[in-house]
């Protein structure tokens, strides 16, 4: 699977790997320091984060998972795992008390992660210091939002599903229009996408479709709510965000969600760029990144 010569050499990480539940959960553990976890989405992996991981690992320790079923963690059938937000909040916690990290976590969420990351902040909202939010939700759709029509086909509709799973329309297609300023060469398109080669290995993208909760009685609609009601916690912290304004589903609907709800927070908006924001715009955002943590030291060492 990494066996292309971008993929060697953009992504030089040692892999490690959790057993859970007889699956292996992939995940990069890089550098000494507090922890930055770095939480993905779908339909990507850990790869997304691969130049923040470099740029940050000589002072924090980085731990960036691969949820189960993308990157280079197993990719199960539906019979041996349940492809729900609480089981992915679950793996999280495995990892993270795994490894002993229970204090002065830096979130860093992106598209599902930002769910899943700040789900598990809410049971744990004191190992939590500080949060880098980019193009994610931690709440329910916002009113003034529709849901995307390419996300409802997908979501709803067996057509929809043929083309993840038999086409991996949904991973090729976010590729191509989640960069703006940027867009992705074909080498790098590939490179998203390599995890995702056949009909099993692309489950997860779709579960992960069909998994958003938009009613109640939803699978996962009852956690985002506790997740939603309970935001107001972290309101203190420091918090950076970086946005990018074209995102074909994380658009300013949400953005305008999270300054309401984290008033005091940080704010780069960047009106050219698309869903990828570290690869759109990462000669902005990474400096950005690297300059919040700088500035918003934390009072201890180590984990």
């Amino acid at each position: 699977m990494l066996d292309t010569p971008l993929l060697k050499k953009e992504y030089p990480f040692e892999s490690h790997f959790l057993p859970l539940n007889q699956l292996k959960y992939h995940y990069l553990d890089e550098g000494q320091g507090n922890p930055v976890v770095m939480l993905h989405g779908n339909p990507s992996w850990s790869f997304y984060y691969r130049n923040l991981v470099a740029e940050l690992r000589e002072q924090y320790r980085v731990i960036v998972p691969d949820h189960i079923g993308c990157g280079l963690s197993d990719k199960p059938a539906d019979s041996l795992y349940a492809f729900t937000l609480k089981q992915r909040v679950d793996d999280l916690e495995a990892l993270l008390e795994h490894l002993d990290i229970k204090s002065n976590i830096t979130l860093v969420v992106h598209d599902w992660g930002g769910m899943i990351g700040m789900a598990f902040a809410t049971r744990h909202p004191e190992r939590i210091a500080r949060l880098v939010i980019l193009n994610t939700a931690a709440f329910h759709l916002p009113q003034s939002k529709p849901l995307p029509t390419a996300l409802r086909i997908c979501r709803d509709t067996q057509f929809g599903a043929f083309l993840v799973q038999g086409f991996n329309l949904f991973a090729r297609g976010a590729a191509v229009v989640g960069c703006k300023r940027n867009p992705m060469k074909s080498d790098l398109r590939k490179a998203y996408c390599a995890p995702y080669d056949n009909w099993q290995h692309r489950v997860a993208t779709l579960r992960f479709v069909q998994d958003i909760p938009l009613v109640e009685g939803d699978p996962g609609y009852d956690i985002v709510s506790e997740v939603q009601d309970n935001l107001q916690q972290f309101a203190e912290l420091p918090i950076c965000i970086c946005w990018g304004e074209k995102d074909f589903v994380f658009d300013m609907h949400f953005l305008n969600e999270w300054r309401q709800r984290f008033p005091q927070a940080q704010v780069h908006s960047f009106a050219d760029c698309g869903h990828y924001i570290l690869e759109d715009a990462k000669e902005d955002v990474i400096p950005i990144i690297r300059k919040f943590l700088t500035e918003n030291p934390l009072r201890t060492q180590g984990s």
